[in-house]
């Protein structure tokens, strides 16, 4: 004879416990959410790799056009006095110990306004100089090396900035 107390308790673990099917597809989300965790924390890592190297990049082109200002208009135009290329580090103090980071190489153009440019029609633009920094690094994304760039451009005056450039 079956005692009734007995037999809903044995009906209630058998409600309560999960199925094969039930376990597997748990196991399956749970996978799928640990590998989109590790996903997004390995995209978020190379993505601010990525802007770390850029305002790097942002700064060397700042600094370098800020030391042209301290030059003549002479010593501009000589390249004994500006070089026009260099190279730079993402950490310069990581030079004695071999970690330096990425490495940017940057070019230094220095001419006189374009015909087509916005100086075009100015009765002063002989009188300018357009100076153009760029910086070129290597990044590597997923593996795959991409060359990138940055640049800035100014205007330099030859009687400087407190000079008169107007006709």
């Amino acid at each position: 004879m079956v005692v009734p107390e007995l037999d809903s308790d044995r009906r209630r673990r058998g409600e309560a416990a999960h199925s094969l099917p039930e376990a597997v597809i748990a196991a399956l989300v749970v996978g799928i959410m640990t590998v989109s965790l590790y996903a997004g924390f390995s995209s978020g890592f190379t993505m601010m790799r990525s802007t770390r190297e850029d305002l790097r990049a942002n700064q060397i082109l700042v600094g370098r056009l800020e030391s042209l200002r301290l030059y003549r208009w002479d010593q501009l135009q000589d390249t004994n006095y500006v070089s026009r290329s260099f190279t730079e580090y993402y950490d310069p103090s990581g030079l004695t110990n071999s970690s330096a980071g990425t490495i940017y190489a940057g070019k230094i153009l220095v001419r006189n306004p374009d015909l087509n440019g916005p100086l075009a029609a100015a009765s002063y633009r002989s009188r300018m100089l357009e100076v153009t920094v760029k910086v070129y690094w290597t990044n590597n994304v997923a593996g795959e090396p991409t060359v990138r760039s940055r640049q800035l451009q100014t205007y330099f005056a030859s009687q400087g900035m407190r000079g008169s450039v107007g006709p």
